[in-house]
């Protein structure tokens, strides 16, 4: 079956098998966010962004195994699971340095812009977005046999940035940041998960930056 990345609550996850990584997308949660599982092949080991919401479905995903839990970013619909879902798994827990401290859960790895995760032997590079939350990450997996894949928290969704709740001065860092970070160094073949609703890609999004610029949000 072809990866399509469109979930819901309640449905059966999406799983996408790359050379060296298979990723699931899951969709839980009263605001149908999306989780995703990363495992390497080489390895089996497991890193999970953002234990958002249902932990019996996120658990049963991924099975006995886990290394680690990344949480894009400070909103609680991003992390209302991640409690219990560490206590199950023994999970390290990791998120921006900046938003660390608007999560209840302890963070173990405080990331920066740059900083590289390592799932087995994947390789994730952290870009800090500031605009929808301070401390806002998103990851990038570079595939050496393919494109890049973006998982994007609440930062970048197919059709704008993230909300900035008409705060012009947080919409504009968040335009611009995710223009020189994302945009202006990723391919248009760039695959991106966001953290609600249905993939898309950099290509997709391309052409609509200025509207978005225009209308300012």
């Amino acid at each position: 079956m072809t990866y399509h990345g469109a979930v819901k609550v309640g449905g059966a996850p999406d799983v996408r098998e790359l050379a060296h990584l298979i990723i699931t997308k899951v969709a839980v949660g009263p605001y149908d966010n999306n989780a995703y599982l990363l495992r390497c092949r080489a390895t089996d080991e497991q890193l999970l962004i953002d234990a958002a919401a249902d932990a019996p479905v996120l658990l049963e995903t991924v099975g006995s195994r886990l290394a680690m839990v990344v949480t894009t970013h400070r909103h609680r619909d991003h992390w209302a699971a991640l409690a219990e879902v560490v206590a199950a798994t023994g999970a390290r827990t990791a998120a921006g340095r900046i938003d660390a401290e608007g999560i209840d859960v302890p963070t173990d790895v405080a990331l920066e812009d740059g900083s590289v995760l390592r799932v087995g032997q994947i390789e994730l590079t952290v870009r800090h977005l500031v605009g929808h939350t301070p401390g806002a990450i998103v990851l990038v997996y570079d595939d050496p046999q393919g494109h890049p894949h973006l998982f994007t928290g609440d930062c970048l969704f197919p059709g704008g940035v993230g909300n900035t709740w008409g705060d012009a001065a947080a919409f504009d860092s968040l335009f611009r940041d995710v223009n020189e970070k994302i945009f202006d160094v990723l391919p248009d073949e760039t695959w991106v998960y966001p953290g609600h609703g249905s993939d898309t890609t950099l290509g997709a999004e391309r052409p609509h930056l200025p509207e978005w610029r225009e209308r300012g949000w």
